[in-house]
């Protein structure tokens, strides 16, 4: 294969090869999240949502496995903002836009939004208290079943060259409450330090949904504990304040 590397994380690297885009996880990442996320994709492709068209998962020579879905050309709204800071309102716009877009539809087929957040609760860390107030939080919030991206931020957005929106890594896609979804991607910014976008984008989101922000808030010791469960130490004295249950009362 003539690979061509596009992007690259701790675990994982993008690669393409002509019209193909290949996902290839590190050896020792579980098969199980990898075969997981490839039928998530192809369960929002269903929705008509432009995401990549999954074609397969593929054992490579070196014994990694690749999700070998469409390439598409473009570049993401994270390039966009940082090329012209000048246009973050607009980008943030256009960022809720398809993100509301995506909250209109539901996969039934996916996992359910409230199951996760129960499980990532229970692994977060936290003392026994605490977790008993999340998951009665949890429990007392309205059940829905919108489509959720579960990492909806800039970096998973390609805007392409005929100015459509094309939405990528659906690995912690589910269905429920899409406030859920939006106090996930506000957290997202403040773990990345941009309070200013996170607000901007808490206002605009609100405002455009007509959605109260004290119910967004609501989500944000859910959303945060579920966090918690990924164990990055730098995040944790942060994620602690936000998971205090107490402050969104």
């Amino acid at each position: 294969m003539g690979l061509n590397e596009i992007a690259k994380r701790t675990n994982k690297t993008v690669y393409r090869e002509g019209d193909l885009c290949y996902k290839v996880f590190a050896a020792d990442y579980k098969k199980s999240d990898i075969l997981n996320e490839a039928i998530n994709q192809a369960r929002v492709e269903e929705t008509g949502l432009f995401v990549p068209k999954v074609h397969e998962v593929k054992k490579l020579e070196d014994g990694r496995l690749a999700i070998v879905m469409d390439y598409v050309e473009g570049k993401s709204l994270a390039s966009l903002i940082e090329e012209a800071p000048a246009k973050r309102e607009k980008y943030v716009q256009r960022l809720i836009d398809i993100q509301l877009s995506m909250h209109a539809l539901t996969a039934p087929d996916l996992n359910k939004q409230r199951d996760k957040f129960a499980r990532k609760i229970e692994l977060s860390g936290l003392d026994a208290t605490t977790r008993y107030e999340l998951h009665a939080r949890l429990d007392s919030m309205p059940r829905h079943n919108k489509l959720c991206h579960g990492d909806f931020n800039p970096s998973n957005v390609i805007i392409t060259d005929d100015n459509r929106a094309c939405v990528i890594d659906w690995s912690h896609a589910t269905i429920g409450n899409a406030s859920a979804d939006t106090a996930r991607t506000y957290l997202l910014y403040k773990l990345a330090g941009d309070d200013n976008t996170a607000e901007l984008y808490m206002t605009m989101f609100c405002k455009r949904s007509d959605t109260a922000r004290q119910y967004v808030q609501q989500w944000l010791p859910i959303v945060a504990a579920s966090q918690m469960a990924k164990g990055r130490p730098e995040e944790r004295a942060l994620l602690a304040t936000w998971a205090e249950v107490c402050q969104y009362e």
